[in-house]
């Protein structure tokens, strides 16, 4: 008797399907959500720490992609075989197909989205100075996402029979209208592709732009913004940045220096002719710098004057300013040894003696 029951019981039909339909969609789910979870953490868990052993980054991406998509693509499977065994009212059927066919798209755009972004971040990061460039991904990356999405979407709207044509038209049209109005934007933000590919600088370089200087601290879609030496932020748009002349001493990889130093004329010849040949030692006793010439230049009005050249093996600032520190206190060490006086600025005043004598006899 009671196994009768239970059998009426299951035999009872609600909405078209009887109570055993309903037990055994239920059944599909767990099991298949069960099978799903034993997956993931036994195999699935196990091939991920494998790749990571591995030297190639390629099974990583793939074993990331399959845990981030593949998975939640299973269980919409499990879920929507579950629910297929049913029988369902065409509204519901309508609803469950809409309801897949959106969640598979979904899934497709972030798929997409994360393989571009994997490529990119590949290929920046090969080349020179690759995690610094990675960093300025970001903008780029919010472009391109903005572009998956709107292409996606839609696919959507016109998979699930709507009539985008008319849309895409009219954006068409409100498109015109946005980039007349913001002609400004628009260039700042094809200024940043050209910023990001063409590499005129990057975070971290030390650049002037017309009486501007700083620090590169962060390329935006819109804007770059500078730390400058003395402590606050400067902001330039990319449009800006892109139409100055902009000096990148992060990339000079060694700095040319001129230098001079005037002598009073009462200086001896032998002291001229010595100089030259002085400050060439002086410069060779530094390190790291090159010397390239040092000559008497030039007759001054109040000096003899004379110029010096050489090179710094080093685009650090400060590695430039203490070479120069020291030749400058060789340099007055050697001449205070030789007695060799620095000029400076002097006029001297000739009074003739007649002109004297003739006002003393007219007093």
């Amino acid at each position: 008797m009671p196994e009768l029951e239970i059998n009426e019981y299951l035999a009872r039909t609600y909405f078209n399907n009887t109570v055993l339909d309903y037990f055994i969609a239920l059944g599909i789910l767990l099991i298949g959500f069960i099978l799903i979870i034993l997956f993931r953490k036994i195999v699935l868990n196990r091939i991920i720490r494998w790749t990571e052993n591995t030297s190639t980054s390629i099974d990583n991406y793939v074993m990331e992609g399959i845990a981030r998509f593949g998975i939640p693509a299973l269980y919409i499977t499990v879920l929507y075989v579950a629910v297929n065994y049913l029988v369902l009212s065409a509204r519901l059927s309508k609803v469950l197909e809409i309801a897949v066919t959106i969640a598979v798209t979904i899934l497709l755009i972030r798929l997409i989205s994360t393989a571009l972004l994997v490529v990119l971040r590949s290929y920046v990061r090969s080349q020179t100075n690759g995690e610094e460039k990675v960093k300025q991904l970001g903008g780029l990356m919010l472009i391109v996402n903005v572009m998956i999405w709107f292409i996606g979407l839609v696919f959507l709207f016109d998979n699930l029979g709507y009539d985008v044509t008319a849309v895409i038209a009219g954006l068409g049209i409100g498109g015109i209208a946005i980039a007349l109005a913001a002609q400004n934007i628009l260039g700042d933000l094809f200024n940043y592709f050209v910023i990001f590919f063409d590499r005129p600088f990057e975070v971290g370089d030390f650049i002037i732009i017309d009486q501007k200087m700083g620090v590169v601290e962060y390329i935006g879609v819109k804007t770059t913004r500078l730390k400058s030496l003395s402590g606050e932020q400067l902001v330039f748009s990319n449009s800006d940045l892109t139409n100055s002349r902009v000096h990148n001493y992060k990339r000079m990889q060694r700095r040319r220096v001129l230098f001079k130093n005037s002598v009073i004329y009462q200086t001896s010849l032998e002291h001229v002719q010595e100089i030259p040949k002085l400050i060439k030692s002086i410069i060779m006793e530094q390190q790291p710098v090159e010397f390239d010439r040092s000559h008497f230049s030039a007759y001054g009005d109040s000096s003899l004057d004379f110029e010096s050249v050489y090179y710094v093996l080093s685009s650090e600032y400060n590695v430039y300013m203490d070479v120069q520190q020291k030749i400058n206190v060789r340099i007055f060490e050697e001449f205070n040894k030789r007695g060799i006086e620095f000029a400076y600025p002097t006029r001297t005043l000739f009074v003739a003696k007649e002109q004297t004598e003739e006002v003393s006899e007219m007093l």
